[in-house]
């Protein structure tokens, strides 16, 4: 039977992810000589090398931000292209320092990815920012995780027909309720003072436990938000909500909406979009210098005599 990518996300792993965005991407399967994953990275010469994480033209880099998102899943980054926090939070430390670069450009098409690993990737962007300007285009997607990091970015462009949005964490947990598939009856347990590492979803403490887990990654996400996007964290909440009651948030929103919202800043064709910054960018033409005009006019007035 071909596995999917779905298959490689277990459960209790916290997600901020628009999964319905993200089903076809979960549903690809895992290329045949990347079954086994561990072995994918042990022997990466069998395999694709990673991608070019950036191009610099014309003083503008461009930083692909694609597909789902993990802390470092390299096999995911050299067969698929799809970025990781680690390959980000490298890339945006060293193009913060170049002097190549006068701008950045976070492309983005991702419906999010694994909450572990994103704080430092939206740090460096943060950093980044400080430094020169860091602009994130939707185009065409950019939800939860993928929205958490374009955040922090300068300034949010949404293409016609862009999606951003999905502000919140979600996760999957289960409970053995009856004998597994060979009639045993399967225990999970923990030692005496982990009983958080396995919390039990079908009981009110297990519940509680993941619920706390979830608010606390939820929270992260709220402050990175705020401050990224200048919105008061107390107005934050009801802001994202699509009802009056601020729990109901965790929608995606098109262009105008986000606009509205505060969650991004202008809608502008891909097209437009680079020639707005590549003039900005793009080294002016030199001017000859006096000692040239100097040189030039003696060899004119020589040629003339």
């Amino acid at each position: 039977m071909t596995r999917t990518l779905a298959s490689l996300f277990g459960p209790l792993q916290p997600m901020a992810l628009a999964e319905d965005l993200a089903a076809p991407l979960l549903a690809m399967p895992i290329p045949e000589t990347t079954a086994d994953p561990a072995a994918a990275v042990a022997a990466p010469a069998a395999g694709p090398t990673v991608p070019d994480r950036f191009t610099v033209a014309r003083g503008l880099a461009v930083v692909p931000v694609r597909g789902i998102l993990t802390p470092n899943m390299a096999q995911y980054e050299r067969w698929f292209g799809w970025a990781t926090y680690h390959g980000l939070a490298e890339t945006l430390a060293h193009l913060a320092a170049s002097e190549d670069a006068a701008a950045i450009v976070l492309e983005i098409d991702s419906p999010g990815g694994l909450v572990c690993g994103i704080e430092a990737a939206a740090e460096a962007i943060a950093a980044a920012a400080t430094v020169k300007p860091v602009h994130a285009l939707v185009s065409p997607l950019a939800a939860s995780a993928a929205y958490w990091l374009a955040s922090q970015a300068s300034e949010i462009v949404m293409t016609p027909g862009a999606v951003a949005g999905s502000i919140g964490v979600a996760l999957t947990a289960a409970a053995h309720v009856q004998p597994g598939a060979n009639g045993a009856q399967i225990f999970e347990m923990s030692s005496r003072h982990a009983r958080a590492k396995r919390p039990d979803a079908s009981t009110e403490a297990g519940r509680a436990e993941l619920q706390r887990s979830l608010d606390e990654a939820e929270a992260a996400f709220h402050a990175a938000v705020s401050a990224g996007r200048a919105i008061p964290a107390a107005e934050l909440a009801a802001r994202l909500s699509v009802t009056d009651d601020p729990q109901d948030g965790g929608a995606t929103f098109r262009a105008a909406e986000a606009i509205r919202r505060g969650l991004a800043d202008r809608t502008e064709t891909r097209a437009a979009f680079y020639a707005r910054l590549t003039a900005r960018t793009a080294p002016k033409p030199r001017s000859p210098s006096r000692a040239f005009a100097a040189r030039a006019a003696a060899a004119k007035a020589v040629a003339r005599s």
